[in-house]
């Protein structure tokens, strides 16, 4: 291959199946296997042909730095995903299917992570007033006076 051109190595492979990607995006291996659970995960039956596949794989990882972001997000919740070993993805002749097992590990790392704990934070004391001979359903107002209207004669 000619020095200007990608350099290519294989993703996933198989017997039947090879995808190939540029080498510089082989350090990008689990978002790219997060991003085919996700693909399979939005076809009918969780299905899809291997021309299918690739055709979305490219349109979302080329499709800017949001996906690639959330991507690389997922793909640090499962640094050691492999999507074939871990049953999450069965590769037929027609083409690859995600498992009930690759919905579930695809839920699991989209749930968001628990919240960090809140430390409690002292209240202040409330400020009491003296008792004054107003009823308890009165509020009077502090430091403000009181301006009746004179009655026009």
């Amino acid at each position: 291959m000619a020095a200007d051109g990608p350099n290519f190595t294989l993703v996933i492979a198989s017997p039947s199946y090879l995808v190939a990607v540029p080498v510089a995006l082989a350090g990008r291996r689990v978002s790219f296997q997060i991003t085919v659970l996700k693909v399979l995960a939005g076809h009918p039956q969780g299905r899809a042909s291997l021309a299918d596949l690739k055709h979305y794989v490219v349109v979302l990882t080329c499709s800017g730095a949001d996906w690639s972001q959330r991507m690389k997000r997922l793909a640090a919740r499962a640094p050691e995903l492999d999507i074939f070993s871990s049953g999450y993805v069965l590769r037929e002749p027609s083409g690859w299917q995600i498992t009930a097992k690759g919905r579930d590990f695809l839920i699991s790392i989209e749930a968001p992570l628990a919240e960090p704990a809140r430390t409690p934070v002292a209240l202040p004391m409330p400020v009491v007033s003296d008792p004054t001979d107003l009823p308890p359903n009165v509020v009077q107002l502090v430091g403000r006076k009181v301006r009746r209207a004179r009655r026009a004669a």
